[in-house]
């Protein structure tokens, strides 16, 4: 057979490797301020200015710094900021580098297209340029892992589809006859992923000039959406592309071959079909539908079964190259990644159970466990294959062994600083939240007190993101000496034989997955098909069968003020700390809605388009919010936190008392919500929207007046209506309906018919 010459393109792999490093080393330090800012909340001030004389500022000693940021800076929007530079930049980035240099080795031929691989690549840069700017500019869609907007969904959508047309076409020109266990994994994930954005971003902007839109899914079905793809996010863009890496470098680095063939079939089938039905352990004890959340338990943990099948092929594909650990850092950060790869995974079928849920969800303990495997499996994964892939590209040896060392030290150590304060945060919050007095009073009434308790560990969980920061940036001196001292190979020469026909039929004696392995369109319907399945079964049920969703008739669409309130509460980031999803337990009763309390029902989420039940209780649940504080105590507690909360986290929003509100789209969302989706809004409240919403305007405002009389005589001073047009009077309209549909114990529900 004719032998083929060839070159592999180093060049994109290059391209995408200093993107990981450069977007990873931002996505870091983002996250580190947003640690700081939990036991720090006057950072903004300290760069901005502040009108406070305690705190230290570098700016001039007003606040107009801090107004002028427009909340740049602010904590809701850092914290997006941080995981989409993660998971899109970092690991992302990471993952394409890997791809594109295993793909072309393991099929035998350079990327179909030069022309698609560098699209891809500026593509995807100016993606993640876009959300950076849009997040610090507060336009966002709240949904976790998924906060972009419409116009940056599509963009994500067709690089995503210019990646997968160039890698199916290099499977097709391969000169290899079988596809490797990583291919299978890449092609796994391309699929995957493509299913889960398209279907979880449908949304319809408020005008295709404007970057607003609203879900297509409203409450109960938006969450369980949203959460098949946030789980899923986690397995098909943390999980499987990894994996396919780790099923091509390891093997390199060890230098010896993968443990079990077998076990590989086995993980790969298993992994992709059982993953994607735990989304919803997401959603334990709320309105979310009692079959769905038993469905999501059972398959969560069966998950511990392929998870750690994959961790155990990994660690035992090092069998008699141990002692090669001790020398080669590569090997070190492989080692520690898929560990904390199985601590991950063994871990999250546990937090699904209800026994454990009830305790550790909306606390500390779900971020450490996905910082866990985060910086332990995606980040040390990439590390170790970029410290086998430098002095291969590079024709070099690497510039400093120690230096390597002393990073692995410093993130090993980062990880244990980072998790375990954060475990422990977890269980006190949620031990505290629970306790009750022997009168049947809360212990801890007092939200602070939970607060309080556990700042310690945001300090610890601090120093541990500094320490895993420090590694990573010397990781990149390394990298810059390994370059200037090397001399990079762009084109690297290869030959192999051509690939002969290849025939449907199966061999005489030929097993059916290694028939299924040289038959690439086969296994991509076969992927498609498995992880479509439980997706299929838990979404379609809940969108179409009316009885998973009760009516309730006393709730109401939202006032065109509330509804631009809500639009305002989504741009800051607030459901990053606050839920909206009290669970049917006592204690979250008691403390979030008083005596004669309700817990969340399913139908009081009709009209919530997107859903914002959170995942984190930083702060306190708001789904009963509506008449608990007054609204001056909402006007001074927005301007500043620490003013009506001594020893509050929370981070200030003076620019909402000073913006004026922007209501040119308030018609046209009204609009949209009676066309689009069926809201009940009639012909003359929507004529009459802006008449409805300054009248309502002017109720909150004297309400405020007639509380406060400091705040009646300093905008007496100003003119007649001002703080009427202002952003924070919306803001407050709809912090005080949240939850007042519901106003007595007794719940009529609505005929489904």
């Amino acid at each position: 057979m004719e032998t083929q010459k060839f070159s592999y393109d180093n060049n994109i792999v290059r391209a995408f490797l200093y993107a990981t490093v450069i977007f990873g080393i931002v996505g870091f330090l983002f996250g580190l301020t947003a640690a700081l800012m939990l036991f720090y909340p006057e950072l903004p001030e300290f760069f901005l200015g502040s009108d406070d004389d305690t705190i230290k500022s570098l700016a001039a000693g007003n606040i107009q710094g801090l107004i002028d940021s427009q909340g740049a800076f602010g904590f809701g929007r850092i914290r997006m900021l941080h995981t989409s530079s993660v998971i899109f930049a970092f690991v992302c980035n990471g993952f394409f580098a890997g791809a594109y240099y295993s793909t072309q080795r393991l099929l035998k031929t350079r990327m179909w297209s030069d022309t698609l691989s560098w699209i891809h690549f500026w593509g995807w840069q100016l993606m993640i340029v876009s959300v950076v700017i849009t997040f610090f500019m507060g336009i966002n869609t709240s949904k976790e892992y998924a906060e972009h907007e419409w116009p940056i969904d599509i963009l994500i959508t067709v690089i995503w589809i210019i990646f997968g047309i160039n890698m199916f076409a290099t499977i097709a020109i391969r000169r290899v006859r079988h596809l490797y266990v990583a291919i299978w994994f890449y092609i796994g994930t391309w699929i995957a992923i493509a299913m889960l954005h398209i279907f979880n971003n449908l949304e319809v902007p408020v005008s295709f000039a404007g970057w607003k839109s609203y879900s297509a899914y409203a409450g109960v079905k938006d969450a369980l959406v949203q959460w098949w793809y946030g789980h899923n996010a986690v397995a098909f863009v943390l999980t499987t592309p990894i994996l396919g890496l780790m099923y091509y470098f390891l093997p390199k680095a060890a230098d010896r071959p993968v443990f079990s063939y077998k076990l590989s079939i086995i993980h790969f089938w298993s992994l992709i079909f059982v993953y994607i039905w735990a989304g919803p352990h997401h959603l334990q004890y709320t309105a979310l539908p009692g079959w769905a959340q038993a469905l999501a338990t059972g398959f969560s943990i069966m998950l511990i079964a392929p998870s750690w099948g994959g961790m155990l092929n990994g660690l035992l594909t090092l069998r008699g190259a141990w002692d090669k650990v001790r020398e080669n850092p590569v090997l070190k950060f492989f080692v520690v990644a898929i560990t904390c790869y199985g601590m991950a995974t063994f871990e999250g079928p546990l937090l699904a159970t209800k026994t454990l849920n009830k305790i550790g969800h909306y606390t500390d303990w779900v971020i450490g466990h996905v910082h866990i495997g985060a910086l332990g499996w995606n980040g040390f994964m990439a590390f170790g294959m970029i410290y086998y892939l430098l002095p291969i590209m590079w024709r070099t040896k690497l510039w400093s062994v120690k230096l390597a060392n002393w990073h692995f030290w410093l993130g090993t150590l980062g990880i244990i600083f980072y998790a375990v304060p954060l475990y422990i945060s977890g269980f006190t919050q949620g031990l505290m939240w629970k306790q009750f007095n022997p009168d049947g009073t809360l212990v801890y009434k007092q939200w602070l007190d939970t607060v309080t308790a556990i700042i310690p560990y945001y300090i610890m969980r601090f120093v541990g993101g500094g320490l895993y920061l420090i590694g990573a940036l010397l990781m990149a001196v390394n990298i810059v000496k390994t370059v200037r001292s090397g001399s990079f190979q762009k084109e690297v020469p290869a030959e192999a034989p051509a690939l002969g026909n290849i025939t449907k039929k199966r061999k005489e004696g030929e097993g059916a997955h290694l028939w299924l392995e040289r038959m690439p369109v086969y296994l991509s319907i076969l992927s498609f098909i498995a992880v479509a399945i439980g997706g299929s079964v838990q979404i379609i049920p809940t969108l179409t069968i009316k009885e998973n969703v009760p009516t309730i008739s006393a709730v109401k669409p939202y006032s065109p003020l509330e509804l631009e309130g809500r639009d305002l509460y989504i741009r800051e980031g607030c459901n990053a700390c606050h839920s909206q999803m009290i669970r049917p337990f006592r204690d979250e009763v008691v403390r979030f809605n008083g005596k004669n309390g309700q817990y969340s029902k399913a139908g009081e989420f009709v009209y919530d388009r997107p859903f914002l039940w959170g995942s984190k209780r930083t702060g306190p649940d708001l789904h009963r919010q509506g008449g608990k504080n007054p609204s001056s105590w909402h006007y001074k507690h927005m301007y500043n936190p620490r003013s009506t909360s001594a020893g509050s986290i929370m981070p200030r929003y003076p620019w909402l008392i000073t913006n004026d509100l922007d209501r040119s789209d308030m018609t046209a969302k009204l609009n949209l919500m009676k066309n689009v989706f069926d809201v009940p809004y009639t012909k003359p409240e929507i004529d009459s929207a802006d008449q409805w919403a300054n009248t309502q305007a002017s109720m909150i405002v004297q309400e405020i007046y007639n509380e406060a009389p400091d705040l009646k005589a300093a905008y007496a001073q100003r003119p007649a209506g001002e703080l009427e047009k202002k952003e924070i009077i919306a803001l407050i309209a709809y912090l005080q309906r949240l939850g007042t549909d519901i106003k007595t114990t007794e719940i009529k529900t609505a005929s489904n018919d």
